[in-house]
């Protein structure tokens, strides 16, 4: 059986970490902050992998990896006091569809508007899935807040 974790995964997972390193030093991130994102990116990154490679299915990986993600960006937000968005906006970096995106521009370029629409598809159902896995963890997050705090609250 093959097996979705070799040297191309890991240095898959390091350059997720380093890319989103230089992308957080250019948002002027500072200290601990620049750590705990390049490691979620790293596990973005990777998690999409290992479950695309088991479920061969691009949006099944994009949400999974997504929804892991910004749970990991709730508990590490809370641990050093910043708001939640900051690490979603930089840790959901690595599953951007920037290739379809260009690949889309460039057909349409090139005045092959049916592939054009095929890539832009991708980009929208990529992009829609990424959206709604982090809808998912902020309105569960929320919805626990406010279980717990009327639960203290009686």
């Amino acid at each position: 059986m093959d097996h979705p974790f070799n040297y191309l995964t890991l240095m898959q997972f390091c350059w997720s970490c380093c890319s989103i390193i230089g992308f957080s030093i250019r948002m002027n991130l500072k200290g601990i902050k620049v750590l705990f994102i390049a490691l979620g990116a790293g596990i973005n990154w990777g998690t999409y992998l290992v479950i695309l490679h088991y479920s061969k299915s691009l949006l099944l990986s994009v949400f999974l990896s997504t929804i892991l993600v910004c749970i990991y960006c709730e508990i590490v937000a809370r641990l050093v006091h910043t708001p939640v968005s900051v690490f979603v906006t930089c840790v959901i970096i690595p599953l951007v569809p920037g290739s379809s995106l260009f690949y889309s521009m460039r057909a349409y370029l090139e005045g092959d508007r049916a592939l054009a629409s095929h890539h832009i598809g991708y980009v929208f159902l990529i992009g829609g899935t990424i959206a709604m896995a982090i809808a998912v963890v902020s309105s569960v997050t929320l919805l626990g807040k406010r279980i717990a705090k009327s639960a203290i609250g009686t």
